[in-house]
């Protein structure tokens, strides 16, 4: 009982200093816990609004949102509070101000990459920039989005290799699978073959992907042939395009090259291929 009477002081003691403080420390602890509870209810119902929206990409880009909000907020008010009942029992916080200022600024200089990234995959988030799932060419790697945080952008590219990039390495970024896609080949044709037919049957080959089972629900728009697009030697080029949902372009791709070379065949137009011709040689 000494013991505790020399650390706390007498009976009334603890009760003046319960009811000139005690009911005030109380009052901050509950103000904190409310306001985070507020906070993490508040989150919790603009995930369950984005969830019924069934967009995968928005829901990802939200959940981080809403994690690195609340996460500084409950920081900011716990240092807050903290430093409220500090003051409440006769603790002078102006040091501790100080010294923080002082290990923040130590900090600040120690991790600017870090602070960089961070800051950087804040704003790739909040300009929805690019999501999981989407096909972008950044830090001169092209890949497929297969995790993004506030730190780094995790990138998968065409053959398997894994690129790890840090956000603030992003520089320039060129998103492939906004919005839509487009699906466009170059087909090469002898000079001799006659124009007009190379573009009808082209059109028709287009056509036939545009219908195809597998693949007229990933695409978004009708063929477009424009015509030629360079002419070189004996070498013509031929452009078609067909616009498609995002990320399905190379199958479309695929199926054109196929089928323009059918049809090509089955209409008997020569497709160009590089000729070497050997002075003073003799055909046979």
């Amino acid at each position: 009982m000494r013991v505790l009477r020399s650390i706390f002081g007498s009976s009334s003691q603890v009760l003046a200093w319960v009811h000139r403080h005690g009911l005030r420390v109380a009052g901050i602890l509950v103000v904190v816990v409310l306001l985070i509870w507020i906070l993490r209810i508040a989150g919790k119902r603009l995930l369950a609004f984005s969830g019924d929206r069934r967009d995968a990409g928005r829901d990802q880009q939200l959940r981080t949102l809403v994690a690195v909000f609340n996460s500084a907020a409950t920081t900011i008010i716990l240092v807050f509070g903290g430093l409220d009942i500090l003051q409440q029992l006769g603790i002078s916080v102006e040091p501790l101000i100080a010294g923080a200022g002082v290990a923040g600024l130590a900090i600040g200089f120690g991790a600017q990459t870090l602070v960089k990234d961070i800051l950087t995959g804040f704003f790739v988030l909040l300009d929805d920039q690019y999501r999981v799932g989407d096909t972008i060419r950044a830090a001169s790697v092209a890949g497929k989005v297969e995790k993004l945080t506030l730190r780094r952008t995790v990138l998968r590219d065409f053959d398997g290799t894994i690129h790890f990039i840090p956000n603030s390495l992003l520089g320039v970024v060129s998103n492939l699978t906004r919005d839509w896609s487009m699906a466009q080949i170059y087909i090469a044709v002898h000079y001799r073959e006659n124009s007009d037919k190379v573009l009808q049957v082209l059109r028709e080959a287009a056509t036939e992907v545009r219908n195809h089972p597998d693949l007229k629900d990933r695409i978004v728009s009708d063929p477009v042939v424009p015509g030629i697009e360079r002419v070189q030697g004996d070498e013509v080029d031929y452009v078609v395009q067909l616009q498609t949902l995002p990320g399905a372009q190379y199958d479309v791709m695929r199926e054109l090259r196929r089928t323009a070379k059918n049809c090509l065949k089955a209409a008997g137009i020569e497709a160009w291929y590089p000729q070497i011709n050997i002075p003073g040689a003799t055909a046979h």
